[in-house]
């Protein structure tokens, strides 16, 4: 069964095909989910929500444009963003001013893509969204300012502080491992 056999089985509002759908498509939907809402239940509320409205839209969805697969996580990473408060980027708690730490290479020769998903979800929401969006994603400034409600030099000032800060935590985490091994 092809990708164009669901999405004209969606069209119809056939169960079958709907469920093909989310079978084949919710892991990685998921994951996307959870760059931007890293409780648990939370991402997979967004992840409901973004199904229902991709059965909604999925007529309108264009195969001469792109791939389902980049369509529908615009989808989702657009419904977790309305989900968010706003308010993260207006009232975000005070970050303190961090010196910029420049780390050996051999510091991230030991993690993997869980403990840099872990680290990336302690940042502060306005934080978080701006990397996935910039970093994961790939999107412009521009167009995260545009997505968030924010202006272009916003999106730049976060992304900057979310390295920042990813950096004293990756040092910090350095420093516990090695305590560790001393004590």
């Amino acid at each position: 069964m092809t990708v164009q056999d669901i999405i004209k089985g969606c069209i119809k509002n056939d169960a079958k095909y709907q469920r093909l759908l989310v079978v084949n498509y919710s892991p990685m939907l998921l994951t996307v989910s959870r760059r931007y809402t890293p409780i648990s239940a939370d991402a997979e509320d967004v992840l409901q929500d973004a199904f229902i409205k991709i059965f909604g839209a999925i007529r309108q969805y264009d195969s001469n444009k792109g791939k389902l697969e980049t369509w529908m996580r615009t989808i989702v990473i657009n419904t977790a963003l309305k989900r968010l408060n706003k308010k993260c980027f207006t009232h975000e708690r005070a970050v303190e001013q961090f010196e910029d730490i420049q780390l050996h290479p051999t510091v991230y020769d030991h993690l993997q893509a869980e403990d840099v998903m872990t680290l990336i979800n302690t940042l502060p929401d306005g934080y978080r969204q701006v990397f996935n969006l910039a970093v994961v994603e790939g999107y412009p400034h521009k167009e995260i300012g545009e997505l968030l409600g924010i202006e272009e030099s916003t999106s730049r000032s976060n992304l900057s502080k979310a390295k920042k800060l990813l950096r004293v935590k990756l040092s910090n985490q350095k420093k516990q491992e090695s305590w560790a091994r001393i004590g």
